[in-house]
């Protein structure tokens, strides 16, 4: 399999007065599932877009196995995509619509047969593809974007539109994938998929790389030295904490979420104050949690609250 490797080098883009990439980089490499994940407006989409050839950069440079995807013959064979599952002919029917783009490959109609398998769409081929679920049409795409089994794959939102047994199965899929040394890089907003899937995570907003990690990294990063404290008196032993120079915070009824003391003073604290409690331990963030945290000043679109 030639180089997977999708490198993306100090991208600028702008748009007006808006700059939609601020010198954009990272690596999503062979072996590993790359999450690629942002506010609305952060430059995925724009990034994707450039990676493909199909916007241009005002600076900086997207290469697909050291080339660019423009100047490569037959592009397929380096890197399927899946940017826009609704992004079809809807009278051609599914195996038709493989048929068209194996033939711009030089490809043959026993791989298209083999994908429509692979992805699960066999026995809905000869349906009009417009007629097709989301979740259909996801699927599709994603059987588009392996027909010339590439050594990269790039998928935008691949998990919309898909029912809980097809999730399970896309992220199992996907992992398969990397086993095979492929680069897959999944842009998505279902951080808890991602946490359960990928290995690294680059996490963007206002055009430009906030974190550039291992998920496992990231969580723990996130996690600091932060205590979980459950207890049936949650506000009192809120107070007793904080009097003790903790940072307390209320994750749920009956849940604290402790930082700045360690586990023995918050022993002692509550003890103290003669308050109940029935679990104490190091709190582990989720991959949401830390995407929260980093993302908070670069969401450029922020709804207000319901009156």
């Amino acid at each position: 399999m030639s180089d997977a490797t999708i490198e993306v080098s100090g991208l600028r883009k702008r748009y007006g007065a808006t700059a939609a990439l601020d010198g954009m980089t990272f690596t999503a490499a062979p072996g590993r599932v790359t999450g690629f994940v942002g506010p609305n407006g952060a430059g995925k989409s724009t990034t994707m877009r450039i990676i493909l050839g199909l916007h241009s950069a005002d600076a900086g440079r997207a290469l697909v196995g050291g080339r660019s995807y423009r100047s490569l013959r037959r592009p397929l064979r380096h890197l399927g995509a899946l940017l826009d599952a609704s992004a079809l002919h809807p009278a051609r029917t599914g195996r038709n619509h493989l048929l068209w783009l194996a033939r711009s490959q030089g490809l043959g109609r026993p791989r298209v047969e083999e994908v429509l398998e692979l992805v699960g769409l066999a026995a809905a081929a000869r349906r009009p593809a417009g007629g097709y679920s989301l979740g259909m049409r996801q699927r599709l795409g994603l059987a588009s974007a392996l027909l010339a089994d590439p050594p990269a794959i790039m998928l935008d939102e691949p998990f919309n539109g898909m029912d809980p047994e097809g999730i399970v199965w896309l992220r199992g899929f996907l992992r398969a994938l990397a086993a095979q040394r492929r680069a897959v890089l999944v842009s998505s907003h279902l951080m808890g998929e991602l946490q359960g899937m990928a290995d690294h995570v680059v996490v963007v907003g206002r055009g430009r790389v906030i974190a550039d990690t291992g998920v496992a990294d990231l969580i723990a990063a996130a996690s600091g030295d932060r205590v979980r404290v459950r207890t049936a008196a949650a506000r009192p032993a809120a107070d007793a904490l904080a009097a003790a120079g903790a940072e307390v915070a209320l994750a749920d009824a009956d849940v604290l979420t402790v930082r700045g003391l360690p586990a023995e003073r918050i022993v002692a604290a509550l003890t103290a104050a003669g308050l109940p409690f029935s679990e104490l331990a190091p709190h582990r963030a989720t991959l949401e949690e830390a995407y929260f945290d980093l993302t908070r000043e670069a969401v450029e679109y922020r709804a207000g609250a319901a009156s």
